[in-house]
């Protein structure tokens, strides 16, 4: 599904005249209201595709992650042929949870710790106590409950949906969205790079402050110094995100997307001409950030974990041979980590004033923001049961 790029006026640039210049956003609870954050575990995390690990972290047979998506933990391994398979983390006998760490390897099988029942590494049962003696349990019927997986930019994506989603229209269409085509994603071959860098940051707040101040830059002038030197015109609070296909420039003075301007690595070898010097940046909802510059790649992933709480997973990759030769990639990692910290902090600050009776009604989107108007709408609808 492939279109030809464009890149569009912002919407503020066509507006008529008599739009308002201040539109509402969500009202205070629906950042900090238990209930609908149980909803929204249940009517977005549970039923849309949801970027778990990168595959490369599952670099063998046995090797697993489990990792909290809506209300379950899911258990994602790579079976005896090296493919990947995800499972509901739970034992089917009593259930109890199967693996309790975080990450590690098993040798064969997954065993659980309470009974011993004991799986493949496609699932099925192949042994529990005095099983020999039960000759009519199905040890198919009676294996783990698998979820769908699909394999993206080098992640392993998945879905609890009973009927999930169209992969190609919910996540590989946010790139079509984003960019104008699928061609303008793929020439940097993310799935091809190497974990330079990893972050993992404990944010309090909830997880819709995250993706609203991911998606505008009305902030960036007040609180990302670094960022807008090397990227100047987000100085002027149009996010990267707010015209179909278009990369903010780098600065004339900026030979690379460091902390201080100075030069990364060597560009990317897919990449077109009109796209170097350009920093591009996508939204996967509900938990994905991808960033584009012409050396690296940085992939967020959100795991929300209560109303008030976010855990953020922040990979930088680069060539491999670049992270084979054990270059200083610290420049590049410490820009955006302190877009990161300043962003997150922003959002802390913001959370606790969600509760505040000043905030009952919400507050107010400018001109440049108006886009996030459409992720609120997209919220919910989502927990009406209404959209895709």
């Amino acid at each position: 599904m492939t279109t030809t790029p464009t890149e569009s006026a912002p919407a503020a640039a066509t507006a008529p005249a008599t739009a308002p210049s201040l539109l509402a956003t969500l009202a205070g609870h629906h950042y900090t209201d238990p209930e609908i954050f149980r909803q929204e575990q249940e009517k977005i995390f549970e039923r849309l595709w949801f970027c778990a690990v990168r595959s490369a972290d599952l670099d063998k047979p046995g090797a697993f992650r489990t990792v909290r998506i809506g209300r379950e933990s899911v258990l994602i391994t790579r079976n005896r042929s090296g493919a990947l398979r995800a499972f509901l983390n739970i034992c089917r006998h009593r259930g109890a949870q199967l693996c309790t760490e975080e990450s590690g390897e098993v040798r064969r099988n997954l065993q659980c710790p309470y009974h011993a029942w004991t799986y493949d590494l496609d699932g099925r049962l192949v042994a529990a106590p005095n099983l020999q003696k039960m000759p009519d349990v199905d040890r198919t019927e009676r294996g783990l409950v698998p979820v769908p997986l699909r394999e993206w930019l080098g992640y392993a994506w998945v879905c609890l949906a009973d009927e999930p989603p169209s992969f190609e229209d919910t996540v590989i269409g946010a790139a079509i969205e984003r960019l104008g085509d699928t061609a303008s994603l793929d020439r940097y071959r993310t799935e091809g790079l190497a974990l330079g860098k990893r972050l993992t940051y404990d944010v309090h707040a909830n997880w819709k402050l995250i993706i609203e101040n991911f998606m505008e830059c009305y902030h960036c002038a007040t609180i990302h110094p670094e960022l807008t030197e090397v990227l100047p015109e987000f100085a002027d609070g149009f996010a990267a995100q707010y015209y179909v296909g278009h990369g903010a420039a780098f600065a004339e003075e900026a030979t690379g997307f460091t902390v201080d301007g100075t030069e990364g690595f060597g560009r990317l070898p897919g990449i077109e001409d009109t796209q170097d010097r350009r920093y591009y940046a996508i939204t996967v909802r509900p938990q994905v950030f991808v960033n584009l510059v012409p050396d690296h790649v940085i992939v967020h992933r959100m795991f929300p974990m209560a109303p008030d709480r976010t855990v953020v997973e922040c990979d930088w990759l680069y060539l491999p041979e670049v992270v084979d030769s054990g270059a200083d990639v610290s420049k590049s990692v410490e820009l955006f980590h302190r877009v990161n910290a300043q962003d997150f902090d922003a959002c802390e600050r913001t959370q606790p004033a969600m509760s505040s009776r000043a905030y009952r009604a919400g507050g107010v989107l400018v001109p440049s923001e108006h886009h996030i108007g459409a992720f609120h709408r997209w919220v919910t609808d989502r927990l009406a049961g209404e959209g895709a």
